[in-house]
């Protein structure tokens, strides 16, 4: 088994820390930081240990912000350069990658009412790591100020900066403070997107699909009005992202998204759906097979997944719904599919005894069902 993720957050990393500051600063009380930041430290999960370590860096950084934050900048190793930060480790520069988590957590305790000195600490920061989730409540508390920022950074030379644009300016956001104006409403970010769709970098493509997907959740038809306006003559590469864009509606079987891809027509032919075995234990998996026969004299563009019906505590059904195939399928062709579906515990999803139902939905249409007794 691989180190836990939380061990990113380590002593050694505390220390590090320590010693950059007091080599900027001389004075600075490393001890006490070090005390603060490492007290049941190992006991925390990743998160956890780092908002304590940046609030030791709270208790031990001057008053003033602007010195403050000047310290934090000032112990940062070299830039990361490309789109690959993965690489960046804290050296005798200066600090980089995990170190530098905690940092971007600080300034957003420090300089929250000094939010021009703080986002100038973040464009830097974000160069070594992300500033993704420290980024966020500024853009709570001062949104003018951070949307005027952030329509000058699109321009920004460094790809980090770049992504930070839209990723932390996504409205769900995976562990960070959810934007839930933007939410409502992600008119602001918009422009944003557009800006950033065809960037050079694939690493900030990626974001900006994932932002998109975000907006799906709450306003699929202004995910499905963006296609319908910049999908037309797309590159390749924007294609894909706006492929990536649309995943969630394309699950959901929305038809004017699954249109503007060319899979909005009905499945001509016959599905044949099974799962097997009938009973299977909690920690085992499932087979799902699939036998596709088409009665059409042209080409099919297939989009086919399936939902589990995972039932809850209270013996009610919740569907989740998994990618399985795409595919085109030629005229009067027979096909067999054959997927392996895990109920490995995992610590995202809990699963209880009982009967399950899988569907299969080819195009975003219900095509079959098929049933089996999960134990445990």
């Amino acid at each position: 088994m691989g180190e836990p993720f939380k061990n990113l957050i380590n002593a050694e990393v505390v220390r590090s820390i320590g010693h950059h500051l007091q080599r900027i600063d001389a004075g600075l009380d490393r001890r006490g930081f070090e005390t603060r930041a490492l007290a049941g430290l190992d006991a925390l999960e990743l998160k956890a240990r780092v908002l304590q370590v940046a609030d030791a860096l709270v208790a031990t950084l001057p008053a003033d912000v602007d010195r403050a934050a000047g310290l934090l900048e000032a112990s940062l190793g070299p830039a990361g350069a490309g789109d690959d930060l993965s690489a960046l480790r804290t050296s005798e520069s200066g600090l980089a990658g995990w170190a530098v988590w905690p940092l971007t957590e600080a300034i957003a305790r420090i300089a929250i009412d000094a939010p021009e000195r703080g986002l100038a600490a973040l464009h830097a920061m974000t160069q070594r790591l992300t500033a993704e989730f420290a980024i966020r409540p500024f853009i709570v508390r001062h949104p003018a100020l951070c949307f005027t920022t952030l329509a000058r950074w699109v321009e920004d030379p460094s790809a980090h900066v770049r992504r930070l644009v839209s990723e932390g300016s996504r409205p769900r956001l995976p562990w960070g403070l959810r934007l839930q104006a933007l939410v409502v409403d992600p008119t602001p970010t918009l422009p944003l997107l557009a800006a950033l769709q065809d960037d050079p970098s694939e690493y900030v493509r990626r974001s900006v699909a994932n932002h998109l997907n975000d907006i799906a959740k709450d306003h699929p038809a202004r995910v499905a009005q963006w296609l319908a306006h910049h999908l037309p003559g797309a590159s390749e590469e924007r294609r894909a992202l706006l492929k990536h864009a649309s995943r969630t509606l394309i699950k959901q079987g929305d038809p004017t998204v699954l249109a503007a891809w060319g899979l909005g027509q009905a499945f001509r032919g016959e599905a044949q759906w099974t799962v097997a075995p009938a009973r299977v234990a909690i920690g085992g998996e499932l087979t799902l097979r699939l036998v596709l026969s088409s009665t059409a004299a042209k080409p099919q563009r297939l989009v086919i997944d399936y939902a589990v019906h995972h039932v809850k505590a209270n013996g009610s059904a919740s569907p989740k719904v998994f990618k399985g195939w795409t595919l085109e399928l030629g005229p009067r062709e027979q096909r067999v599919l054959e997927r392996r579906h895990s109920f490995k515990l995992v610590t995202t999803r809990r699963y209880h005894p009982g009967a399950h139902t899988v569907d299969l939905r080819i195009n975003g249409k219900l095509l079959g069902e098929a049933t089996f007794q999960l134990r445990a």
